[in-house]
This record gives structure tokens, C-alpha cells and sequence, in this order.
């Protein structure tokens, strides 16, 4: 039988016809293992870790097949217990695979002190940038008679008079003493008196 005659034979078609079925066999076997391998399909939602330790969060990753890395330690946040996920990612509700790595943030054990800026004779918006900056609050606001309207004559923290370095946690509340604007000085003797009577 010669090429041509093979190849217009019935024999030829019928191995071509088989090889297609095999190919085609094997590619579905192929996907089919590919899936199984992956876990095609099978997802798991992240659960909500805020608030938890990490030994609860550790439970609850294992009941789901979920693993867990610590990455960092942030500020104080007095919203959120000691030591517990203030941040996680993926986030609640993201759809993962078994096994993926859940990267948390946990909160600090309390506030870093810090030494006090220098905010006597800034003007209200100055010392709020200052202290914003430093991580501290503006609390209270008591204005006394001073020609410096809104400079600040008198810096505390709960209630006790505290001068530029002293050292106070972060996130402290700052009561702010101010000057009101009003009246006026004789001469300039007088008004240095008053500047140099500022704690």
C-alpha cells in the first residue's frame, strides 16, 4: 500500500480518530487533577479577627485552615485591647484558598512617653499643629486677660502645670491656657513683666 492510498484509507482515519479521543482524554484528566490539586472552587471566607488576641485568632485561623504572620506592632489605640488584631489583610470576607497566610497587625501593650514640645508663647493654631504632630490631644481651652490673643501663656495635663521636655505619654489630653486679647500695657517695661511672669 503506498502513502497516499494509506493515507486515504480507513485505517488512517480510524488511528486519527482514536489519538483525537486520547488527546482529548487526556486533557480532561489533566484539568481534573489540576482542580483537585488547587482546590479549584473551594474557598474559604477570612473570618473577622478584630480584637482578638493572637491566640484566639490563631484558634479560629486553624478551625478555618487559614495560617497567620505577624507583622508589625502599631501605636496605641485605645479603642483596641492590649496586644489584639487591630488590622488584618485580606480583609473580613475576602474569599481565599486553604492555607493562605493571613498578615495581622497587633496593637501595642500601651502608650510611648514622649517629651513635651515647647508650645508657650505659640498661638492656638501652632500649638494644635505641634501637638497633633507630637500624638498628643488638644484638650481644654481657658483664656485669662493677656494682650497675645490665643498665645498660649500655660501649658497641662491633668491638671498639673507641665513645662517643654518633661516626658508624658503619647496621646495625653493638653488643657491650654490662652491669652484673651484683651487690655493693654502702660509701657514696655510692663509688658515685659508680664512676659517674663509666664511659667
Amino acid at each position: 500500500m503506498t502513502l497516499r492510498e494509506y493515507l486515504t484509507s480507513k485505517t488512517f482515519f480510524g488511528q486519527l480518530f482514536l489519538a483525537f479521543i486520547i488527546t482529548i482524554a487526556v486533557g480532561f484528566l489533566l484539568l481534573q487533577y489540576l482542580d483537585f490539586s488547587t482546590n479549584h472552587g473551594e474557598e474559604i471566607a477570612v473570618p473577622n479577627l478584630s480584637k482578638m488576641s493572637t491566640e484566639q485568632a490563631e484558634e479560629v485561623l486553624d478551625d478555618a485552615d487559614l495560617d497567620y504572620v505577624v507583622l508589625d506592632t502599631v501605636d496605641f489605640n485605645p479603642e483596641f485591647p492590649k496586644f489584639s488584631v487591630v488590622q488584618q489583610d485580606p480583609a473580613p470576607g475576602e474569599k481565599v484558598k486553604s492555607d493562605r497566610k493571613i498578615y495581622l497587625k497587633i496593637n501595642s501593650g500601651g502608650y510611648s512617653t514622649i517629651r513635651m514640645p515647647e508650645l508657650v508663647e505659640k498661638t492656638l493654631r501652632n500649638a494644635e499643629s505641634t501637638l497633633q504632630s507630637a500624638g498628643l490631644t488638644l484638650g481644654s481651652l481657658t483664656y485669662k486677660p493677656y494682650i497675645g490673643k490665643d498665645m498660649v501663656l500655660e501649658v497641662k495635663c491633668n491638671g498639673k502645670t507641665v513645662k517643654a521636655g518633661e516626658k508624658i505619654l503619647k496621646g495625653s489630653k493638653i488643657d491650654l491656657v490662652l491669652g484673651d486679647g484683651s487690655g493693654g500695657f502702660e509701657d514696655e517695661e510692663d509688658a515685659q513683666e508680664q512676659i517674663d511672669s509666664l511659667p
